[in-house]
């Protein structure tokens, strides 16, 4: 499941069409994660994306993790409708590995001052470097198992009480730790840990949450996952270089 993207010098953790489930950087690169200071429009934010990967002297190919942010919550159809666009571009780019997309991704929507329409937030590249220290982005998953885009599929579906929520976090935290494991690497080396949901999970942290976050902590986002019924989702980062444009 771990793929080689040698133009871009990472490897990929196989996800779905519209993004992978996570990148890790090769031997004698790094990943760099830069955010934007506001979101940008999603066709202009590729726009400064590239002329960004290029800057740094780095090839299109480089590019390995998107981060968005959406006005608010797609249906299941709108999302897949959203994603043809989004990947659309990548294809174009001439990104795909064997027709796999090997770009991790994040799309969350803010519940406060959203943006007027999707948006890019952050991105991750590649670079040369010495670093011993593995660098890797796992990308966003709320509580569907891995590959499914099924409204069927949603963990404890509606269930908004502290057993269904409890449940929902357990489940994520068992995705993000089935994705590190997969791209060789573990909680310790984790740098950022994000949680995305507008749900109480107080209660939660100390017993699902915590303990796995326990050296740095993590970011709460008051947001949605991109998808109405998704009701918590998280990603993960372990970099040393962070960028705000």
């Amino acid at each position: 499941m771990l793929l080689n993207n040698n133009q871009g010098n990472y490897r990929f953790w196989k996800g779905i069409a519209p993004y992978s489930a996570g990148a890790i950087a090769s031997p004698g690169f790094e990943i760099v994660h830069v955010r934007f200071a506001q979101p940008v429009p999603l066709a202009e934010g590729f726009t400064r994306v590239r002329a960004e990967v290029h800057a740094a002297g780095r090839p299109i190919h480089a590019l390995c993790a998107m981060a968005l942010r959406s006005p608010a919550p797609f249906s299941f159809a709108g999302f897949n409708d959203f994603n043809a666009t989004y990947v659309h571009t990548l294809v174009e780019w001439g990104l795909l590995v064997d027709g796999l997309n090997p770009v991790a991704r994040t799309n969350i929507a803010p519940a406060l001052q959203p943006p007027p329409e999707p948006s890019v937030y952050s991105f991750a590249y590649t670079v040369p470097s010495s670093a011993a220290a593995p660098t890797f982005i796992v990308a966003g998953a709320g509580e569907l198992p891995e590959g499914s885009l099924s409204p069927d599929d949603v963990v404890r579906k509606g269930d908004l009480s502290p057993e269904g929520l409890r449940e929902k976090i357990r489940f994520v935290m068992g995705l993000m730790s089935g994705r590190l494991q997969g791209l060789g690497v573990g909680w310790s080396q984790v740098t950022t840990a994000n949680v995305y949901t507008v749900h109480p999970i107080c209660a939660e942290v100390e017993k699902e949450i915590a303990p796995w976050a326990a050296n740095h902590g993590f970011t709460w986002y008051y947001s949605r996952p991109p998808i109405e019924t998704i009701e918590y989702e998280m990603d993960l980062r372990g970099v040393r270089r962070e960028v705000v444009l």
